[in-house]
């Protein structure tokens, strides 16, 4: 499992607590074997990095009144890193448990007096008191990698600060060292008391990645931070009334290269194992308070490194149920966030954002498994296009140039729109032609174009250019080679329904809906019956969303509703494939329903069904 792992080790002193911070390594082995050979074995190492500390004297002092103290305290850290980028060292105060707070805290007579709190600073005599840190370099370090004025006492910086850093010039460090000192200056007005404070230190790898902080939102409002230097995108903060007992959360609008998107964490670190929320869970909330005694409540995106490519990854076995990891698309760099549900098989838990252009176009290169004298996908468009002279973009083409089947009339137009990270665009012509269906007017329905993905007719999904027999599965897809569209089809069919296997089996503890006895499409109906259902697609780490669709240029639905191609055709063979459906809390549809295969769709790909 590739996810950033936290290791805090905290020295419990009178004038300084040290908290220190290390990155675990991870280890990844992709090997599977044939019926003839076994595959080539590929390791990857991963960057081991980690910070440890030792104290060498205590961290408190008894200090008249009127006197200056340096040495109060003595920390030296040991830093290993496997990495060529190296480590940097960050600081920052972390008073009464609250980062940016740079105080020692004031007690006196045993109780809390604030406005006697000793704030940070450089003075080393008179008024007014403070306390400052410096830094000493040791083994492997000198002056020149201590940073920011750090090789002399300086104040306590209110911010993550880079005070140290090494970038090796091999793949390989051996252990160096430093050791963090502090001081104190006592004013002759300070009163006696104890004072308390704390400096957490942090080290990141590679160099340029900063902390992870935590953030303040206000009360009544659900606050959204792409927590890493490098995501890009913007989003607001969702108002939520404080007489509310539940909120649906906003899709991602976040993107950041070489790591997958899991979901939202209430935690910066994601140290709270229960604090995980799909894209768009419904979470509930005693009003006012979301999380502990906190106001508002703040959220982190979850992002989950690459552990290699979809095309090279066998590794689904190795997962535990709930696992979550992520790779990479070798056809256009995009990664995924891939976890093993409930069914026991490897989803991605994002939905596909695949583009073409015209080089991708003339080889093929974008999907597996097309058809003979086919190409690929439909040239790129405009983020959006209403021209009604075009035929379906994301549809395949031919070496002729010709569609793929014949796009009846009423569906011409049907550009769609591909994903982007630009929070509700202010020029009209970059919207869709139908704002009424898209909202957009409100900045809150259109955050989620990261999430949503882009959309698909069945006959790109399902790379195919003549007609499967009525419910039968097409084992080419759109999806990275060894990943396929999940399958889907009526009652008989359940026991190849992916969907069905997710949903009814692994979600809903084996439970049919009540209209079960339909032959053809039975889904679950009404709030009480397919709102739980709806409520665990959208949870962790399922992370369905509404993205909606695409029909006749608008997009539809996607304030609360999730279309989702199978590789399955319907009863009508050409006209109409099996989908996954969920509307809202009243309708949850296990791909036994069908419909027509120009509209545009959300895809998920599955690993392990062995096409392809």
């Amino acid at each position: 499992m590739s996810r950033l792992a936290k290791h805090d080790k905290t020295l419990s002193l009178l004038v300084l607590i040290l908290s220190v911070f290390s990155i675990a390594s991870f280890f990844f082995l992709s090997s599977s074997p044939t019926s003839a050979e076994s595959r080539s074995a590929s390791v990857t190492v991963g960057s081991a990095c980690t910070l440890s500390a030792v104290e060498n004297t205590a961290h408190t002092a008894t200090i008249p009144s009127g006197t200056n103290q340096s040495d109060i305290g003595r920390t030296t850290f040991s830093m290993v890193c496997n990495d060529s980028g190296g480590f940097s060292i960050y600081a920052i105060g972390y008073g009464s448990n609250e980062l940016g707070n740079t105080k020692l805290i004031a007690s006196i007579n045993g109780s809390a007096a604030p406005s006697y709190d000793i704030n940070t600073g450089s003075n080393d005599s008179g008024t007014p008191s403070s306390w400052a840190m410096k830094l000493t370099p040791g083994t492997n370090l000198t002056s020149s990698n201590i940073l920011n004025g750090y090789g002399s006492y300086s104040v306590i910086p209110s911010s993550y600060t880079k005070v140290a850093t090494l970038v090796p010039s091999t793949a390989v460090t051996n252990t160096s060292t430093l050791e963090a000192t502090y001081r104190v200056n006592v004013a002759s007005t300070q009163p006696a008391g104890n004072y308390n404070g704390k400096v957490r230190f942090v080290m990141v790898n590679p160099e340029n990645d900063t902390p992870l902080q935590p953030q303040t939102t206000q009360a009544g409002q659900i606050c959204y931070y792409k927590n890493a230097s490098d995501a890009l995108g913007t989003m607001g903060c969702q108002t939520i009334t404080t007489s509310a007992t539940n909120a649906t959360l906003l899709a991602s609008n976040f993107s950041r290269e070489g790591y997958g998107f899991a979901g939202w964490s209430t935690t910066y670190d994601y140290s709270d194992p229960n604090g995980f929320y799909g894209p768009q869970e419904y979470i509930t909330f005693t009003a006012g308070t979301y999380t502990g005694s906190n106001p508002g409540l703040s959220l982190y995106a979850h992002w989950v490194k690459s552990e290699g490519y979809f095309q090279d990854w066998y590794s689904c076995n190795t997962l535990a149920e709930g696992e979550v990891t992520a790779l990479t698309d070798k056809r256009d760099n995009e990664t995924y966030a891939v976890a093993k549900l409930a069914d026991g098989k490897c989803w991605m838990i994002e939905n596909l954002r695949l583009e073409n252009d015209t080089a991708d176009n003339a080889t093929g290169a974008l999907a597996q498994g097309y058809e003979t004298g086919f190409t690929g996908l439909a040239n790129p468009e405009a983020p959006w296009v209403t021209s009604s002279d075009y035929t379906t973009a994301n549809s395949l083409y031919s070496t002729d140039g010709s569609t793929i089947n014949t796009i009846p009339g009423s569906y011409k137009g049907n550009r769609f729109p591909r994903y982007s990270n630009v929070n509700t665009p202010t020029n009209v012509a970059d919207r869709p032609n139908n704002p009424t269906a898209n909202n957009s007017t409100n900045t809150t329905s259109n955050a989620g174009m990261y999430s949503y993905g882009n959309y698909y007719t069945w006959a790109a999904a399902a790379a195919n250019t003549t007609a499967t027999s009525t419910g039968d599965y097409n084992a080419k897809s759109i999806c990275p080679k060894g990943w396929s569209l999940p399958r889907g089809g009526n009652k008989s069919r359940e026991a190849t329904n992916d969907f069905w296997s997710l949903i009814v089996t692994g979600i809903n503890n084996g439970i049919n809906p009540a209209n079960y006895d339909y032959s053809e499409g039975p889904y679950y109906n009404g709030s009480t019956e397919a709102g739980p259902v709806s409520k665990a697609l959208r949870a962790y780490p399922n992370n369905f969303v509404y993205s909606g669709y695409i029909h006749n240029e608008s997009v539809i639905g996607r304030s609360g509703s999730g279309w989702y191609w199978s590789s399955s055709t319907g009863p009508s063979g050409n006209s109409n494939a099996y989908f996954m459906h969920f509307f809202g809390d009243s309708e949850v549809h296990p791909a036994t329903g069908n419909t027509s295969k120009y509209n545009g769709w959300s895809i998920r790909c599955i690993g392990g069904l062995g096409f392809q």
